[in-house]
């Protein structure tokens, strides 16, 4: 399951697809110009998310 937590506070939050329920699997998306991207998708091809905010900065999860 993905796990983003924030790195100032500690806060954190855990992911689940809201059509099937299923939780979301952390991955990373490779972008065009060779630069990578954390993304957590759902393993029913539903499609993934970039991962959220929290104090001003992305929340991050381990992959």
């Amino acid at each position: 399951m993905a796990t983003y937590t924030c790195a100032s506070c500690g806060m954190s939050v855990n992911t689940n697809c809201a059509h099937c329920d299923a939780p979301l699997v952390d991955t990373n998306l490779q972008k065009d110009d060779g630069s990578t991207v954390q993304v957590s998708e759902c393993p029913n091809s539903h499609g993934k998310i970039k991962s959220p905010s929290c104090c001003g900065a992305e929340m991050s999860c381990a992959i």
